[in-house]
């Protein structure tokens, strides 16, 4: 069991062996996340050399994605309700102290943004130099479109458009940002290693440094991908923390600030992908000295 090893130490040789399933059923019947992902993976791989004779399962494997996406839509329809019914619960067990909570878990959460923002822009600053600036006026529509529709997908189309104004290659755009929004959502992943330590906490659920660690992995692994999907981030959560114990039912807790968070974590990932674009074209010699009208 990952969580019993993670808790004797980490082990490279434990991890790899846990997350080749030993049955795809049994994988998706017991909810391994981790295990589902490396077949979803092994399986695309092997379409993907099959050519055309393998477009009729794509074609089909696209349809079932989107009928999913559809019944996530449905469910959140009546995510107002849930939220409802999950802060009348916490409260009524807790008190209005529950709230004091809420603050010191907003408050953390924004402080460590801040310092990730510090961090991203220092890194920046030394490739970019002084044109960081500029791109940071550039972007800052998409940023505030991000953080107010807490959505990074909304930005996309607005992005593309300002960092190719302010001299990124459209080849490497094309190719960097959609990447990106696969792999690099630095807002995302803090908030998901925030939100499952937080709810670890409040169970009393104590983890030591190895499951921490295994924890932030088996996260990177899972959350690939989750940007186009709305409340992603609270799935992924909910699938990793059953693997360390953590309750299900413990995604009530954060409901209710959740939307909050979504705003700065959004904007994170845009200001990270938008980084890491420019940086890119900046080391291949292929971003432009002075970009077009602000």
């Amino acid at each position: 069991d990952i969580v019993s090893n993670s808790s004797k130490g980490f082990s490279l040789a434990e991890f790899v062996n846990h997350i080749v399933p030993k049955s795809v059923f049994e994988a998706f019947a017991t909810n391994e996340v981790l295990q589902i992902v490396v077949f979803s993976v092994m399986f695309g791989i092997a379409l993907s050399t099959l050519g055309d004779y393998a477009a009729p399962v794509i074609k089909a494997l696209d349809i079932l994605a989107h009928t999913i996406l559809k019944m996530v839509s449905y469910i959140m329809w009546f995510a107002p309700l849930g939220v409802l019914g999950a802060v009348a619960a916490v409260v009524a067990a807790n008190g209005f102290q529950i709230f004091t909570v809420y603050a010191i878990y907003l408050r953390d959460f924004f402080f460590a943004l801040a310092v990730l923002w510090l961090v991203m822009l220092i890194v920046g600053y030394l490739i970019l130099g002084k044109r960081l600036f500029e791109l940071i006026r550039r972007i800052k529509e998409p940023l505030l479109i991000a953080f107010s529709t807490t959505s990074s997908e909304a930005v996309f189309p607005k992005l593309v458009q300002e960092l190719e104004r302010f001299g990124a290659n459209n080849r490497i755009v094309s190719f960097i940002l959609p990447l990106g929004y696969s792999f690099n959502l630095d807002g995302s992943m803090m908030y998901m290693t925030f939100a499952s330590i937080f709810i670890a906490q409040i169970y009393g659920i104590d983890m030591s440094l190895g499951q921490q660690f295994t924890m932030l992995l088996v996260l990177m692994i899972t959350s690939k991908g989750i940007a186009g999907v709305p409340r992603a981030s609270l799935v992924i959560i909910v699938a990793t923390g059953s693997m360390f114990g953590i309750p299900p039912e413990g995604i009530a807790l954060i409901l209710p600030i959740d939307h909050f968070c979504d705003m700065g974590r959004s904007m994170t990932n845009v200001l990270g992908n938008a980084l890491a674009t420019t940086s890119v074209s900046k080391w291949e010699g292929e971003l432009a000295d002075a970009g077009g009208d602000l």
